[in-house]
């Protein structure tokens, strides 16, 4: 089964905080959390992908850049994009799609808007999802807590399906490549 990591949104500011964004939650699990799915994926001779978000930073400088305690691998490829959704307006979709990818383990920043965004979006365009609920982060809201939030979302997409392709919500322990998808289509 063809498979990618799927990094969104990792970046310097979007995790530290800055001036126009809050610190997110727990950044020092999160960090150690993509390095650690990252190294398994390497192992596991899977592609990682990352996709960055032009409003942080302006686009442009440190704060722009994946996070500089996260592990790029040399190969990675890197999209940026201008909406909430990494797959609208970037090549990010037609790069799944030639690669023939069916599985694609996500994780980032941040949970209630890019996360949720590219979890369901890539289950209707054609993809099997895990999103590692360990591994995706936020800051908090005027009205919830960022563990609130998280723990909302990791909820509410584990189970979510869009008839033949769905998310499942597992842990940075697991082992996320290989997925367990057709367990719960036989259920």
């Amino acid at each position: 089964m063809n498979q990618t990591l799927l990094v969104i949104d990792a970046q310097q500011d979007l995790i530290d905080g800055s001036q126009y964004e809050r610190t997110v939650f727990n950044k020092e699990q999160l960090i150690r959390n993509i390095n650690l799915v990252i190294e398994k994926a390497r192992k596991a001779g899977v592609p990682v992908v990352f996709v960055r978000d032009l409003d942080v930073a302006e686009g442009k400088g440190r704060g722009f850049q994946v996070h500089d305690e996260i592990n790029v691998p040399a190969e990675a490829e890197i999209f940026d994009k201008a909406a909430t959704n990494a797959f609208h307006g970037t090549e990010l979709l037609n790069h799944l799609q030639s690669q023939e990818i069916e599985h694609v383990v996500v994780m980032g920043c941040a949970t209630q808007h890019c996360i949720d965004t590219a979890v369901r979006t890539a289950t209707i365009s054609g993809f099997d999802v895990t999103l590692v609920g360990d591994g995706h982060s936020t800051a908090d809201s005027d009205s919830l807590p960022a563990e609130q939030i998280i723990k909302h979302h990791n909820e509410t997409l584990h189970g979510h399906y869009n008839v033949e392709h769905f998310s499942i919500v597992r842990n940075t322990e697991e082992d996320l490549f290989h997925p367990t998808h057709d367990s719960y289509r036989e259920t």
